[in-house]
């Protein structure tokens, strides 16, 4: 048999060399490639709130033994290490969650005021054995029942990144399982897949600590990049303005991250009290912008400090901190509505989204903020696209969504790495072809404004 041209080998080999790698930890998947199509090197595409060791029990799942035709299905163990979670889990094909565990660092960085790449990396090394077993004992499995190792190699902190790769190689190495090396923001975008009927092409907003873009998903690794961040991301923006608040002092928001604070604290607020500029609002383009939010932020901040004689380096908060909480976060949703209206108007004037497919993922940490999900929503409505966010657990960093974006490229017959060893970490990696220039030589306005829900 030839060698495939296209980097992706015959469905019936692929299954073949899956099936064999399955129940045969003593050939490896580089091996079987090869002996499938007789060829010394084949290259294939690849893409490159909880306590403390959270496990899934197993009455909350359905677990591998529970069914007879088991031994048929593809299973994927998945791992994820890009930032602050150590996360864990198996996944089958028809997107059922076998075995889930995680790893929670935010508590230790609460203390410190932000991530440590240095504390985030020894964190995971302590504790990856232990959530990757977590994983396999709550679905009743071992290592050697799971058809594939799903990875994130990029992008992300690289401290971190390093410890889950070579976690995985390791674990290739002792199984001869395949290893798939998985993209941590498309993760995030086909989570959505495995709880939803959702076909390509459709559109995804992500929203996160470290990550903001809008791209369109026509398929499994092919992406349409429409806009990013071109400075800082919003999760870590709202992390720094609610560590300028001093809202670890806050009574309600000690053990809440920066993120969760702002919206607690902003939802007993005026967001009208104070007025900022919204970001890039003369810019026709889907890009983000949230440093110059910040700064308009922190000097609010540092006058009102000043009249109410607070010193800056005490633990006061400020009398109207419910005020700026909510002012501030506004205008970011703001910002963020008017992106996405762009983007939608953009796909109207390409035709890239089908009239029967108009479909939103919502996904990333940030989207969990509730109010900017409905904000959203708003604009959404107004194009008649259906908005479909992944529950909250699934929104922040987890094995799950390593996993069953594994699971995708593992259905296609592509994204296996014919060499394990070779796999490395990308701190930085975009997400698809870009195409911001083209929506900026779209010249799309966004009028009439949609308004903010209150």
């Amino acid at each position: 048999m030839a060698a495939p041209t296209s980097g992706k080998m015959c469905q019936k080999c692929f299954f073949q060399m899956l099936q064999k790698c399955s129940f045969n930890s003593s050939v490896s998947s580089n091996m079987l490639i090869r002996r499938f199509h007789k060829v010394s090197n084949t290259k294939l595409n690849v893409l490159r709130y909880r306590p403390n060791a959270v496990f899934v029990t197993k009455s909350q799942i359905r677990t591998f033994a529970d069914d007879v035709d088991s031994k048929s299905r593809l299973l994927v163990l998945g791992i994820e290490t890009s930032c602050d979670e150590t996360g864990a889990a198996v996944v089958d094909g028809r997107g059922n969650v076998l075995g889930e565990a995680l790893h929670s660092q935010k508590l230790v960085h609460l203390k410190h005021g932000g991530i440590v790449p240095s504390v985030a990396q020894q964190l995971h090394r302590d504790h990856i054995e232990e959530v990757v077993q977590g994983a396999l004992d709550t679905a009743n499995l071992r290592l050697q029942d799971v058809t594939a190792i799903a990875a994130t190699v990029k992008p992300g902190l690289a401290l971190c990144l390093q410890i889950g790769v070579e976690y995985a190689k390791k674990l290739v190495k002792q199984s001869g399982k395949p290893l798939i090396p998985v993209h941590h923001m498309e993760a995030h975008a086909l989570t959505a897949r495995m709880i939803e009927n959702i076909e390509f092409p459709f559109l995804v907003f992500l929203l996160s600590g470290g990550h903001c873009l809008l791209a369109v998903a026509r398929g499994v690794g092919d992406f349409l990049l429409l806009g990013s961040t071109t400075d800082e991301a919003p999760g870590v923006v709202f992390d720094q303005v609610a560590r300028k608040l001093k809202l670890k002092h806050h009574p309600n928001c000690s053990t809440l991250s920066g993120g969760q604070a702002i919206e607690v604290l902003a939802s007993q607020g005026d967001s009208q009290a104070f007025k900022f500029t919204v970001p890039m609002a003369r810019y026709a383009n889907c890009d983000f912008s949230f440093a110059g939010h910040k700064n308009q932020t922190y000097r609010l901040i540092d006058k009102m400090e000043k009249e109410e004689g607070i010193p800056a380096d005490s633990d006061q908060i400020l009398s109207c901190v419910n005020d700026v909480a909510a002012s501030f976060q506004r205008t970011a949703t703001r910002h963020l509505m008017q992106r996405l209206h762009r983007a939608i108007l953009y796909c109207q004037q390409r035709h890239i989204i089908p009239q029967d497919n108009k479909t939103l993922v919502l996904s990333g940490g940030v989207a969990s903020n509730m109010y900017i999900r409905r904000s959203l929503q708003a604009v959404t409505d107004r194009f008649g696209y259906q908005l479909v966010c992944p529950p909250p657990r699934l929104c922040t960093d987890n094995g799950v969504m390593i996993a069953w974006a594994g699971m995708e490229w593992l259905k296609e017959g592509r994204g296996i790495a014919e060499d394990p060893e070779a796999v490395d970490f990308q701190p930085r990696c975009p997400l698809g072809v870009d195409m911001s220039t083209d929506v900026l030589n779209a010249g799309i306005k966004t009028t009439p404004k949609i308004k903010v829900p209150t």
